[in-house]
């Protein structure tokens, strides 16, 4: 079995008088691609913040290779998060600068290289995500899955231990979905990252991902591999991964109020 990289005990993290998570404990193994799902609002991007240090649980914790990241220091995080790279969900690129600066960027703020190791570092990672032509293209001439490949670009700048993705899949067309599903498996197997997916596309997790946790009402609901996912005899999970209307999570609104009789009344 692998070895764990991320440990999340006993979390617990409220937003305002909303309990996000209620004791959640998930482990994320070395080397490979861990996946994220659940329904909308069920605070997946908030899990990921919370492991990269941006929020801090209320109880619990979260250990990244034996430290605890909400225990480091200001100048510890920042070293912490020199291994970690992140997609974020927008692509988050500089607007004013254009696809050769974007990648740059982050090698130019953690080294000082002398311009040509940035500029071939820059180029081997364009190469890596298909777009070493687009190095003058600027932010806003760039389709929405190149914009996901020039961030994907700048977040393996650094060479991280881990990679997380935040919705990764959302917003593109059937070609480049597939394009970018094996992107994530490529660079993953290719730069021996650990890999996180945050994702509501069932099909494309399932045939990437290694393992699975299914998270739902602040608890999770079913961890394991795809096999064991696809598989389970829990109602929930197959209303969620077979997209089924009703089922655990219903249809309606709950209502105390008989229908016949709320169609009846005078006013509501």
């Amino acid at each position: 079995m692998s070895q764990i990289l991320i440990n999340i005990h006993d979390l617990h993290f409220l937003h305002g008088t909303n309990h996000i998570f209620k004791g959640i404990n998930i482990q994320i193994y070395k080397n490979r691609i861990t996946a994220i799902m659940g329904p909308s609002g069920c605070g997946k991007t908030t899990l990921l913040r919370l492991i990269g240090g941006q929020l801090i649980p209320h109880y619990g914790s979260i250990t990244l290779a034996d430290k605890d990241v909400h225990k480091q220091s200001h100048r510890d995080l920042y070293a912490m998060r020199h291994k970690m790279g992140m997609l974020f969900q927008s692509g988050a690129l500089l607007t004013d600068l254009n696809v050769f600066e974007n990648v740059a960027f982050p090698i130019r703020e953690h080294y000082n290289f002398p311009e040509s190791i940035v500029k071939n570092l820059v180029l081997i990672k364009l190469q890596l995500v298909g777009l070493r032509g687009a190095i003058k293209l600027m932010p806003s001439e760039l389709s929405g899955g190149m914009n996901r490949r020039v961030a994907l670009a700048r977040a393996i700048a650094l060479d991280p231990i881990l990679m997380m993705y935040d919705e990764p899949f959302v917003g593109l067309d059937p070609i480049t979905m597939g394009m970018t599903v094996s992107l994530v498996r490529e660079l993953h197997d290719a730069l021996g990252m650990s890999s996180i997916v945050v994702s509501h596309d069932i099909h494309e997790v399932l045939s990437i991902a290694d393992d699975i946790n299914l998270i739902a009402n602040g608890k999770l609901m079913a961890s394991g591999t795809a096999d064991e996912i696809k598989n389970t005899d829990s109602e929930w999970v197959q209303q969620f991964i077979q997209g089924k209307p009703d089922g655990p999570v219903p249809f309606h609104y709950p209502t105390k109020e008989d229908f016949q009789s709320q169609l009846m009344q005078e006013t509501l």
